[in-house]
């Protein structure tokens, strides 16, 4: 009986050894190397780039981050991409954007967006979750968009907890128990924040823990009285030009930039720890000398009419009378006004381009909304990391940034985005999940 048992014990580890020769035949590993890795964690400020520089992915995870001098052991099955000559970012992330349809999944992807804050509503239409490829959705809930009473706001991050709700947004009709209590819920399920408020101010959000902001018209409500805040929380969406929204929006846009409300709410956003998430590209079309979308290669893969309020396809232009444009470039013009004032008190930034509303397109926007982030001062780096690691610092995601356990999704560029940030369009590979993505099959579809 011992012989019979020992036989079956040798066995048994003959069969583990071999289980686990085939898991790691199994793992995929690729090793980037010779490329300039660009650093732009945190606020985007630090310089310490890596040159001649080496990762090593193992399946969906980066494991190793160095230069080449201190190359590691690869394994015979590693796939090898030479990146000589080339600048390596994190896939970018686009915080605040719909995917209808496996074309925008695709538009995305090839504007370098490998991650999305997903949002569904009733102009955008609803998440089409089974793109394949497609960038990774961090899908977003709601509460306070009615008036609502704690135990419906418990219910509410219950069944988003359940549903695997990364983000949720916190609107107007919040009062500042009901957001507080929202916020405590928030950390309880350990799901992500975004403020769009009314009858709680920003600076209240702030204080309470608010992870970011959305939309400068929306978070520069503390600049108006308390009464026209409430105003709008109760009818924020009308588009007519009498609507409380719009009278707030010419009180906007009647302000001096140095108006002392302004300073002290510049002030309030510098201080603070939440990020800002402007959407400038809901404007983009209203500012003047503004491009044509579609004329971005990317746009091929865009049906008009998927897009809500779209721009004219000919004049890059919405279509509006001349009051109306009149107003909306005045808010246009306003809202860069603005955000220059709280960038230079402090304020950080998300990118998010509020895709697929107001003439915004998937992927093309996100590149928009860098572009005028830069008009409001910053810099490349800090750009760069507005797309990408202060979306991990915020939320806490191993994604957005160059190192070990996080996520592999990864722009390798042919030029320097730091000399340019349009260079960030330019990509010779993207990884995503850590497949190698073929890009000429995504215009295919």
């Amino acid at each position: 009986m011992k012989n019979y048992r020992l036989i079956l014990g040798i066995f048994a580890l003959i069969f583990l050894a071999q289980c686990n020769n085939t898991q790691q035949t199994n793992d995929k590993y690729t090793l980037i190397k010779n490329g300039t890795i660009i650093n732009a964690e945190w606020d985007g400020t630090t310089a310490d780039d890596i040159e001649n520089s080496f990762i090593l992915l193992k399946n969906d995870k980066i494991i190793e981050v160095g230069t080449l001098d201190k190359s590691p052991t690869l394994s015979e099955n590693t796939q090898i991409i030479d990146a000589t000559g080339k600048f390596i970012v994190p896939g970018l992330i686009d915080g605040f954007a719909v995917i209808n349809n496996q074309n925008y999944a695709n538009a995305f992807l090839l504007s370098g967006v490998t991650s999305v804050i997903g949002v569904e509503s009733a102009r955008r239409g609803k998440l089409f979750e089974t793109a394949n490829p497609s960038p990774q959705i961090f899908k977003l809930g709601e509460v306070g968009d009615t008036i609502q009473t704690k135990e419906e706001i418990k219910a509410e991050f219950e069944k988003s907890a359940e549903n695997n709700i990364s983000i949720m947004l916190l609107m107007y009709k919040l009062s500042p128990k009901l957001l507080q209590y929202s916020v405590d819920l928030a950390k309880k399920y350990k799901i992500g924040t975004i403020g769009e408020l009314g009858f709680s101010s920003y600076k209240q959000g702030m204080d309470l823990g608010v992870q970011a902001f959305v939309h400068t018209t929306r978070y520069s409500l503390d600049i108006s009285s308390t009464e026209m805040a409430n105003a709008v929380a109760k009818e924020p969406f009308s588009n007519e030009l009498n609507s409380a929204k719009w009278k707030y929006y010419q009180f906007l846009y009647s302000l001096n930039a140095e108006d002392s409300a302004v300073t002290n709410h510049a002030q309030n956003l510098g201080n603070g720890n939440s990020y800002l998430m402007p959407t400038f590209s809901l404007l983009y079309l209203d500012l003047p000398e503004h491009n044509n979308p579609w004329e971005e290669t990317v746009a091929q893969l865009i049906d008009p009419n998927d897009i809500n309020n779209p721009a004219n396809k000919e004049t890059g232009n919405h279509d509006y009378t001349e009051e109306v444009q009149k107003n909306y470039t005045k808010m246009a013009l306003k809202q860069i006004e603005l955000e220059e004032k709280y960038y230079q008190n402090g304020a950080k930034y998300f990118a998010g381009s509020a895709c697929d509303v107001w003439g915004t397109m998937p992927g093309i926007s996100l590149h928009t909304e860098l572009e005028l982030l830069k008009r409001i001062g910053l810099n490349n780096r800090e750009l760069i990391s507005s797309a990408t690691s202060n979306f991990a610092n915020a939320f806490n995601w191993k994604k957005g940034k160059i190192k070990p356990d996080f996520d592999a999704d990864i722009l390798i560029l042919n030029e320097n985005p730091l000399n340019n940030i349009e260079n960030l369009k330019k990509i010779h590979t993207l990884i995503l999940k850590g497949e190698k993505i073929n890009l000429s099959n995504l215009l295919k579809n």
